[in-house]
């Protein structure tokens, strides 16, 4: 297994254009219509997880959508109530935490197409234990700079 040097410049910018193509097919893939996914991550720790600001189509120039992508599933929302990336951070933990708690009970979700409503332990197990790390990545003053205030 090949060690990453984590503090070359070019290993960062190599894993930030991963993750930037994996937001826009992701996003491609579930029909988002959408402007420029951003060139850099918003907020990152790589190689865990990046969240990425698309602009809204309506609103050329703001954000309008927040994707995330990383050592867990790219996902994306609806920035209308989502106005930081730790807020999406948050956001997206509630909602996988969310997710994994109908999943585990074989229930739909109300809002949110998952691939599977029969019950699913080790997805949602895993689902959950990426929810409870994205909350702690957001609630560490550490991993925010002043940038984020």
């Amino acid at each position: 297994m090949e060690i990453l040097d984590w503090d070359d410049p070019n290993v960062d910018a190599h894993w930030y254009g991963e993750r930037r193509l994996a937001v826009t097919k992701y996003l491609a893939q579930e029909s988002v219509v959408h402007g420029e996914v951003g060139a850099w991550p918003a907020w990152h720790v790589a190689p865990y997880v990046s969240i990425w600001a698309v602009e809204s189509l309506r609103a050329p120039g703001y954000v309008g959508w927040w994707a995330i992508s990383g050592d867990l599933p790219t996902d994306y929302l609806s920035a209308a109530s989502v106005t930081h990336p730790r807020k999406a951070l948050l956001a997206f933990a509630e909602t996988w935490k969310e997710v994994a708690e109908h999943m585990r009970k074989g229930v739909p979700h109300p809002h949110i197409r998952i691939a599977t409503v029969e019950p699913n332990p080790e997805l949602a197990a895993l689902l959950e234990s990426r929810s409870n790390v994205l909350r702690q990545f957001a609630d560490d003053d550490s991993v925010w700079g002043a940038e984020y205030d």
